[in-house]
């Protein structure tokens, strides 16, 4: 029987470990090695993200992980000891994220619970693609679209 994206989430989350924003902020002060790889597209991570993120879209997170690919981000290939935090806009992408890594051996995963919108919402400082600060009522506006409800047929 196929699952709905809410029941994969779900499952995800039992076996993973979540980090909350300012637990990130505690986690990058004292580790400051942490990599905090950011799973969104493009798009997303141009208009805001946090200072210090990689980009990692979450469709080539696979290949980034490994040598030999055109996809491969060193930084994430050499990170399977240290800790590695994944940030999406909301945490579901990212607690999938989080397995998949598992998965690939990585030791010290976690996923960012609430996203990059809980990041916002404690006020912690955002970045635009450029480098600059990113104002949190803009943000607040990007990272919440209206949800698209399909009516009963």
């Amino acid at each position: 029987m196929a699952k709905t994206y809410k029941a994969l989430v779900a499952e995800a989350l039992l076996q993973i470990r979540e980090i909350f924003p300012w637990d990130l902020q505690e986690l990058l002060a004292k580790q400051p090695d942490t990599l905090v790889v950011d799973i969104r597209e493009a798009n997303e991570f141009a208009l805001c993200s946090i200072q210090q993120s990689i980009l990692v879209p979450r469709g080539i997170l696979e290949s980034a992980c490994e040598w030999g690919y055109s996809d491969t981000v060193p930084a994430l290939v050499q990170a399977r000891q240290q800790a590695v935090v994944l940030v999406c806009r909301s945490g579901n992408r990212s607690a999938l994220a989080a397995l998949t890594l598992q998965q690939l051996g990585y030791e010290q995963v976690y996923s960012l619970k609430t996203g990059i919108r809980g990041w916002n919402d404690y006020e912690l400082p955002l970045m635009d693609q450029w480098g600059r600060a990113v104002d949190g009522e803009q943000a607040d506006q990007w990272l919440n679209p209206p949800i698209i409800i399909q009516d009963a047929v």
